[in-house]
């Protein structure tokens, strides 16, 4: 897969999403998802502030900068606020500033030159990575919506640029948690829905990780517990990763129950 086929697969996974929302009235948007507190409003609009901060950091790294040097250490005060303007529309307007945020970030990563970096909140990214990023937050945000609305997603092979992104971050479950990260080299051998196999890390790796692209992906955003999903593990610290894995910085979160959702 090439640099393109990321950021075609981004604004893929923003459609899907986007199809979930399209008849939904105002009981809909309101109605609760499996993130404590989180209605389906509260997830789009996260999502529309994640964008904008991508597209700007794209579009107009200096702006982003002056904008991310005004955060606190908080980290959940600064998701609060940033999602502040968005909830406070109503639904049809919170659906046109998603568009809006979502089709401005696609157009702004797709434009960055081959090579160059983009600012970011730790360190910067090449702009197909921060797609990476952006596909991550829409398979995780959009599967509290499915859930919600009881809408059993189609999952495709562009599922690998989520499951390259995991690999790549495979440390983060350590970071959230204040632990070392082990030196230790991980195998992934993880099956797309299409059957190919996806093959990453050392040949000859004692601690490898299997199983199907989706139950990887939910396993890493943290949307299933992992006794719900065919992703098994030799090796200990394989084992100890699969309790501990996540895609994305900061807290970890309290994550889902085993056998909390009916497809599990």
């Amino acid at each position: 897969m090439t640099d393109q086929d990321v950021f075609a697969a981004l604004e893929a996974e923003g459609d899907d999403v986007d199809r979930m929302l399209v008849d939904l009235d105002d009981a809909g948007w309101r109605r609760a998802t499996p993130a404590e507190g989180w209605t389906v409003a509260h997830q789009i609009a996260h999502l529309a502030a994640t964008f904008r901060m991508a597209g700007l950091a794209a579009a107009d790294p200096d702006k982003f900068r002056a904008l991310t040097g005004r955060l606190s250490d908080d980290f959940d005060a600064n998701v609060d606020v940033a999602m502040a303007p968005y909830l406070a529309e109503a639904p049809a307007a919170l659906m046109g500033r998603w568009r809006t945020e979502r089709a401005a970030a696609e157009k702004a990563l797709a434009a960055v030159e081959p090579g160059q970096l983009v600012p970011w909140l730790v360190r910067p990214l090449p702009a197909p990575v921060l797609a990476a990023a952006g596909m991550m937050e829409l398979f995780g945000h959009g599967q509290d919506i499915a859930d919600a609305l009881g809408v059993r997603r189609e999952r495709t092979d562009r599922l690998r640029h989520l499951v390259e992104f995991a690999v790549r971050t495979w440390d983060f479950g350590y970071q959230a948690r204040g632990l070392p990260t082990p030196d230790v080299a991980l195998r992934f051998e993880i099956t797309a829905p299409s059957g190919a196999l996806w093959r990453f890390g050392p040949s000859d790796a004692e601690q490898v990780v299997t199983g199907p692209a989706a139950d990887f992906c939910l396993l890493v955003t943290r949307r299933r517990h992992r006794a719900d999903l065919s992703v098994t593990a030799v090796g200990a610290e394989a084992e100890h990763w699969l309790d501990i894995a996540q895609a994305y910085r900061g807290p970890a979160g309290p994550g889902r129950a085993p056998g909390q959702f009916a497809d599990s």
